[in-house]
C-alpha cells in the first residue's frame, strides 16, 4: 500500500476562497452597523446561542470495560522442540581446517537451542478453555499460559484448526476461573468501536482501541478468510488475542496484520466470533473439525452471463460441473444452475457458497435457491463430508524429520476458489509445515502439485509414495511441477 499524500486541488483553494468571502461579510457588516449608527439609528448585534450537540463529544473511555475483561485474557508462550536437522549445518570446510573448529561450538549450540514465542488468548469457560490462534501454538512442545493474577499453569491442546487459524487450549487450575463469551460479529457495524486486548511485543498485558473499518476481508490466509477489518493497534504477541465491543463481547480474535513495512501501519485483521464460535464448538466436542461438501463446480456470475440467463443482477455462482455421486448430484443440481442463496443467506460470489456449505455438518439438510429456466425454485441438499486432507510425510532413518506437506484431492470446489481448469489433473498443497523442508523448498500454500519426478499425480497417495520411493534411494531431492496462479513452476523439495 502506497502513502497517500494530499493533493493541492481546487477543493484547498475553494476553502481558502471561502474563509476570505466570509471574513469580507463580517468586514462589511461591521461597516453597515458603524453607518446605520452614524445616521442615529441603535443596532443591536445578533448573538448565535451554541446548540448542544446531538452526540457527545468525548467518548467517556474504555475503563470499566477493561476492568471487567481483562482478567479474562492470557498470555501464551511457547516453547518449541527443535528438530537439529532443521537448523543450519556446518558449512564443509576442508579437512582440518582452522575454521571447522571455530564454527564447530556455534552450530551445535544452535542445535540445541529451542524456540520461544509469545501470543495471546482468552478464558471462554471457568473450567480453563481458551481460545488462541494456530499459529500460536502450531509445532510446539511446551505452552506456558499466564493469567492476568500473574499465576501460570502447563496448557494442553485440544484442538487446532489450521483452516481458521484457531486453537481451543486447556489448563487445569483446580479453581473457577473468569472467563468472556462470544458476541454476534454479524451486529457489529462498521465504524462501531473496539477493544484489543493482548500480550504485545511480550509486554503483558496491554489495552488498545480504535473501530471497526471493513469486514469480510480476503488476505489469502486461508480457504474461509472472511476477517473483520479493524484499526486497534495490534502487533506481534497480539495474535489469539479477543477483540471486544463496547458491551464486553468477544466480536474477533486478533490474528494478522498489513504491514509493508514490518511495522504497525492500523490495518489489523480479526476472525469474526461468528465462525470462531462454530469451529470451537467442535473442538470442544471432538478436537477436529468436519465440514459439508456439496460437490460443484462453480463459476462467479459476470453482467453478460446473468443478462444470458435472464437475471437482473450478477449476485450468484453458476455451476459448471456437478461432480458425480455427491450430494449436488443426488439433491438434483444440474449444470448451468445458478446458486444464488443457501438457507436464507445470499449468495454473492463463490467463496460465500464455500464458507456456507463447510459450515453446514454432514448429514444435515441446507436449502439452496437457484435460478433455472428463468425462474427461482428451491432445492433441499443433503450436505456429505468434505474429503478429509491427507498428510504427505517421508521419514529418514532416525524418524524425527517431516517434509511438512498437507495434501488434498483437487475437488470442484478447490479447483473453483484456485483458478484451476476442469481438466487439469493434480493435488492441492493444504498447507506447509514451519521450518519443514517443504517450506524452505519454496511450496507455498494453495500450490497444486501436478509432477513429482517425471510421474504426474492426482491423488495425495501418489504424491506420499512418489516421496518415499525417492527418500528409500537415498535422493537428496525431488522435482515438483506445481501450478501457481496460473503459472507451472519447478521446485526441488529437499530431502536432505
Amino acid at each position: 500500500m502506497n502513502d497517500v499524500t494530499p493533493r493541492k486541488s481546487g477543493r484547498g483553494k475553494r476553502a481558502v476562497v471561502a474563509l476570505l468571502l466570509a471574513s469580507t461579510i463580517v468586514a462589511g457588516g461591521g461597516g453597515f452597523i458603524a453607518a446605520r449608527a452614524q445616521l442615529g439609528q441603535t443596532v443591536t448585534p445578533q448573538t448565535i446561542q451554541p446548540q448542544a450537540p446531538a452526540v457527545q463529544a468525548l467518548h467517556p473511555g474504555f475503563g470499566d470495560l477493561v476492568e471487567r475483561v481483562k482478567p479474562a485474557v492470557v498470555n501464551i508462550a511457547t516453547t518449541e522442540k527443535v528438530d537439529p536437522s532443521t537448523r543450519q549445518r556446518l558449512p564443509n570446510f576442508p579437512p582440518g581446517s582452522p575454521f571447522e573448529e571455530f564454527f564447530k561450538p556455534f552450530f551445535d549450540q544452535q542445535r540445541r537451542t529451542p524456540r520461544h514465542a509469545l501470543g495471546s488468548g482468552f478464558l471462554i469457560d471457568p473450567s480453563g478453555l481458551i481460545v488462541t490462534n494456530n499459529h500460536v501454538v502450531e509445532g510446539a512442545g511446551k505452552i506456558e499460559v499466564t493469567l492476568d493474577d500473574g499465576s501460570s499453569y502447563p496448557a494442553t491442546v485440544k484442538g487446532r484448526d489450521p483452516k481458521t487459524d484457531l486453537a481451543l487450549l486447556k489448563i487445569e487450575a483446580k479453581k473457577l476461573l473468569p472467563h468472556v463469551v462470544f458476541g454476534n460479529s454479524d451486529k457489529a457495524r462498521i465504524g462501531d468501536w473496539v477493544v484489543a486486548v493482548g500480550n504485545p511485543f511480550g509486554l503483558g498485558g496491554s489495552v488498545s482501541a480504535g473501530i471497526l473499518s471493513a469486514r469480510g476481508r480476503d488476505i489469502n490466509a486461508g480457504p474461509y478468510d472472511d476477517f473483520l477489518q479493524i484499526d486497534a493497534p495490534i502487533n506481534p504477541g497480539n495474535s489469539g488475542g479477543p477483540v471486544f465491543d463496547q458491551y464486553g463481547n468477544v466480536i474477533g480474535i486478533a490474528t494478522a496484520i498489513y504491514t509493508p513495512s514490518g511495522g504497525n501501519v492500523g490495518i489489523g485483521f480479526a476472525v469474526p466470533s461468528n465462525l470462531a464460535a462454530q469451529v470451537v464448538a467442535q473442538l470442544q466436542e471432538s478436537g477436529k473439525v468436519e465440514r459439508g461438501w456439496l460437490g460443484v463446480h462453480m463459476q462467479p456470475m459476470t453482467e453478460t452471463l446473468a443478462k444470458a440467463v435472464g437475471r437482473s443482477d450478477s449476485n450468484g455462482v453458476i455451476v459448471s460441473v456437478v461432480q458425480p455421486d455427491s450430494p449436488a448430484e443426488k439433491a438434483g443440481i444440474k449444470q448451468g444452475d445458478v446458486i444464488i442463496g443457501i438457507d436464507g443467506k445470499i449468495i454473492e460470489k463463490p467463496r460465500d457458497l464455500a464458507t456456507a456449505v463447510a459450515n453446514v455438518r454432514a448429514g444435515e439438510r441446507a436449502k439452496l435457491t437457484i435460478w433455472r429456466d428463468g425462474r427461482e425454485r428451491v432445492i433441499t441438499v443433503t450436505i456429505g463430508k468434505q474429503p478429509a486432507e491427507q498428510t504427505a510425510s517421508a521419514e529418514d532413518p532416525t524418524g524425527d524429520e517431516k517434509v511438512g506437506l498437507a495434501l488434498a484431492p483437487l475437488t470442484p470446489e478447490l479447483r473453483s476458489r484456485l483458478g484451476i481448469e476442469g481438466n487439469t489433473k493434480g493435488v492441492v498443497v493444504a498447507d506447509v509445515t514451519r521450518d519443514s523442508n517443504a517450506e524452505r523448498s519454496g511450496v507455498r500454500q494453495g500450490d497444486v502439485i501436478l509432477r513429482v519426478g517425471d510421474d504426474s499425480v492426482s491423488t495425495p497417495e501418489q504424491v506420499a509414495e512418489k516421496i518415499r520411493t525417492a527418500r528409500q534411494v537415498k535422493k537428496e531431492a525431488v522435482p515438483l511441477l506445481v501450478m501457481r496462479n496460473g503459472t507451472p513452476y519447478y521446485l526441488a523439495l529437499s530431502l536432505a
